[in-house]
């Protein structure tokens, strides 16, 4: 348990609190009002934002925190963050004069372009919050594994603004979270009672603390500050009319202030109004009605200290004023406002800030007050510094292809993971897999089967002790090694950021491989981003994909999966075709995931079972890995090519056997990632622009053809996956791919209807031939 906060420890928190204050609000302003704006776009910040979230992050940063605890802060209070850095000397005043500018401090928490500690980016909102669940749960299992000792054991916090509460994905981490029995979770809401555009709604916020202690959190309310909850005690006529204030009410009365709360008072309550007045002039008593918990340090420090004995997930709901000391502070309007150059002046006279003196960390303190909050930041536990990153922890052994004639990329993939868990190489203790209820039928059970779920308490599998014959044993315990997930693919890429940022949070480089069905990537794609943006590494293995999957129909054949990867930083995609494809890519990816240079990995799996083709070496493999490499080798100069990729590798095939006759020079390319034959061909053409000589993969490839050669690409996604490749070196394109949302058949049928088969390949072939094709 925390120690308490004594007095001098108040009054030190109350001089940091003001300084955190003026800090993030001058930064703003700096950035809007003083700093030249060559291009005269909108800079702006969230002042208001900012000055509601001060109490409680000075109360959290110089009381609360442990060297082990990690916080996610809400995007809007990211001033606050580098005020706090600032103070700490850990933060520069370059930085915060060039905020939201080019290399400066960041609009929102990054923990890759922001020079401070980030231990999660937050800008999504939602997110930020959510993966503090996930984190926790990485931390059982790492702890579960004796890769991480009690000593070294963290809390999670998130600050969450009160309209961020609105976010599915909150409610949905919050269930999954139930399920898995979650610990040491401080979720700690800015009840400001505003939002973008307005006022939060009442008959909301009245259900949160019973959807929360239903999965099992203690809520603690924090309400009043110690001077306001002393003075409604005495006057019980008072609470009871001042928690019947609609909360568009209460914003509008706190912004016209204490004359406006005194004329209300009296005319809603009469006698007892004057009572409660007493002889306070309107700002003794506008300063009274603004003492909520959210700006009372000694309610905070003594809600964290009361709550920091044991590891119960806690919601801290702090009322607070939106835009607390500022000159707007409580107007609906207040979200993105500004203080004027009149206004700001107005405010650092008010905080004591001599002109010259604003970026002066510790500003007119002085004497006992200065050395106070000197001792105070010195004696501050959280870390000053961005922690390394923690690479090079990872063996990649060699990753053979599975034997068979005939094989899927997806069953190939469960048969890979299953000989590795076999292996006992070190590398397969630290793999961690996951899924949305797909574990199953995207052919992780074998996997699972050898080395069990995760639970932190142990659970038999009820099937297995009644004797009932089962493939899939289903017992969990710490020693297991996949979580499982409820359906909600939002969830999954969570868990896999937080899994992926392993390293970085704990110090153990972990390999999280996550699966689901290709089409529902879309279902999750912020959350995708967001692991991508904060540089988490993991392995998304979607499965299976496209029209090939036949029977199941439209809404499980994903369509457009490879553009969103094509887009999509951070995160390399491989499809491959077959086994030994498939075999070098998740060596690749495993490798990728402890390089510092390095990403996480998209594999876009098939159901659909191929003849295995006969390798005469393995030079097709660097070729492959750079994302494509010439399956049949086409002629000198050749005037066509085939260009193929994934399940539909067959047709090509087969349209190449049968056309090689009457063309002998035609080619046939395997493209295995137009995601990096992209990257490597705008990277090739930015330098030329740039004067330096550079090739890529992609015109390498092209290149062995004639200048005027027709290329036919086939896959079975969007057709513009591949259609791009005609304009690297100019050749004419005839796409062919999957523009419609598919139905229920037969190959055949699915094929002939979306024109994959060889007939639509002859057909492009002779249209781009023929003189006036």
């Amino acid at each position: 348990m925390l120690k308490p906060a004594t007095a001098p420890d108040l009054a030190a928190l109350k001089a940091v609190e003001e300084r955190l204050r003026w800090l993030s609000a001058w930064t703003i302003h700096h950035a809007n009002h003083v700093r030249e704006n060559a291009d005269g776009l909108k800079v702006g910040g969230h002042q208001a934002s900012c000055a509601s979230m001060t109490a409680i992050m000075a109360a959290l940063y110089f009381h609360a925190l442990g060297p082990n605890d990690r916080v996610a802060v809400k995007p809007h209070a990211g001033p606050v963050l580098h005020a706090i850095h600032y103070l700490l000397g850990t933060q520069t005043r370059e930085a915060l004069e060039n905020f939201r500018g080019m290399g400066g401090a960041q609009s929102y928490p990054s923990r890759t372009k922001d020079r401070i500690p980030v231990d999660f980016s937050t800008g999504s909102v939602g997110l930020g919050v959510a993966i503090t669940a996930f984190a926790s749960l990485v931390q059982d299992w790492l702890t579960a594994k004796g890769k991480m000792s009690e000593a070294d054991r963290g809390r999670f916090v998130a600050l969450v603004g009160d309209a961020e509460l609105d976010e599915g994905n909150i409610y949905e981490a919050l269930i999954e979270g139930a399920k898995h029995d979650v610990r040491n979770l401080w979720w700690i809401v800015d009840y400001n009672r505003q939002s973008l555009d307005a006022t939060s709604a009442d008959r909301m916020f009245e259900r949160f603390d019973e959807i929360f202690r239903a999965c099992g959190w203690r809520v603690v309310e924090l309400r009043y500050g110690k001077r306001l909850a002393a003075a409604l005690d005495a006057h019980p006529a008072v609470r009871e009319w001042l928690e019947a204030l609609p909360n568009a009410e209460h914003s509008v009365l706190t912004y016209q202030g204490g004359a406006a709360w005194r004329a209300r008072m009296s005319a809603d309550l009469g006698a007892e109004a004057d009572s409660f007045l007493g002889d306070q002039d309107d700002a003794q008593l506008a300063g009274l009605m603004s003492d909520l918990g959210g700006h009372c340090l000694e309610t905070l420090t003594q809600a964290f200290d009361e709550c920091s004995a044991d590891d119960v997930p806690t919601l801290f709901i702090a009322w607070t004023v939106k835009g607390f000391g500022l000159p707007f502070a409580g107007h609906k309007d207040n979200h993105a406002g500004l203080m004027n150059p009149t206004q700001m002046t107005a405010f650092a006279e008010q905080m004591g800030v001599a002109p010259g003196q604003e970026w002066e960390p510790l500003g007119p303190l002085g004497g006992n007050a200065r050395a106070g909050v000197e001792a105070l930041l010195a004696g501050t536990p959280i870390a000053r510094t961005k922690r390394p990153r923690s690479f090079g922890q990872l063996t990649v052994p060699p990753i053979p292809a599975p034997p068979g004639e005939e094989q899927s990329t997806q069953a190939a993939f469960g048969r890979i993971l299953l000989d590795l868990a076999k292996s006992g190489h070190p590398l397969a203790d630290r793999i961690l897999t996951t899924s949305p209820d797909v574990t199953v039928s995207t052919n992780l059970g074998a996997f699972v089967n050898q080395r069990g779920l995760f639970r932190r308490q142990e659970v038999a599998d009820a099937f297995a002790k009644a004797k009932i014959p089962s493939a899939q044993k289903w017992g969990m315990a710490g020693s297991g090694q996949h979580i499982e997930l409820g359906i909600a693919e939002n969830n999954l890429f969570l868990m896999l950021a937080a899994a992926g940022l392993a390293g970085d949070l704990f110090g153990e480089r972990l390999v999280p491989i996550g699966t689901l069905y290709d089409p529902f990537i879309a279902r999750g794609l912020d959350a995708l981003n967001y692991a991508c943006y904060q540089d988490a590494r993991f392995l998304l293995v979607a499965t299976p994909s496209g029209i090939t999957l036949g029977p199941e129909g439209g809404a499980h054949q994903s369509v457009n999966p490879p553009l969103i990867a094509l887009g999509q930083p951070g995160l390399r995609h491989y499809e491959p075709a077959f086994a030994d494809e498939l075999a070098l890519f998740m060596g690749e990816a495993f490798r990728l995931i402890d390089d510092p240079s390095g990403e996480s990995t998209y594999l876009r799996l098939s159901t659909r079972s191929l003849r295995q083709p006969e390798r005469a070496d393995g030079r097709w493999q660097a070729d492959a890995l750079a994302g494509g490499y010439w399956l049949r080798e086409p002629g000198p100069n050749a005037e066509a090519a085939i260009v193929a990729m994934g399940a539909v590798m067959p047709e090509a095939l087969a349209a190449h056997e049968e056309l090689s006759a009457d063309l002998p020079g035609l080619g046939l390319l395997s493209i295995t990632s137009p995601d990096l034959l992209h990257r490597g061909w705008s990277a090739a053409q930015a330098a030329r622009w740039q004067g330096r000589h550079e090739s890529s993969h992609a015109e390498a490839l092209l290149g062995r053809l004639s200048a005027g050669a027709g290329l036919v690409t086939l896959c079975d996604a969007a057709p513009a996956s591949l259609s791009w490749l005609g304009g690297v070196c100019g050749q004419r394109v005839a796409p062919l791919g999957v523009d419609r949302f598919g139905q229920t058949g037969s190959l055949a049928d699915l094929y002939a209807t979306y024109r994959l088969d060889g007939s639509a390949i002859t057909e492009a072939i002779a249209g781009l031939l023929l003189p006036n094709g």
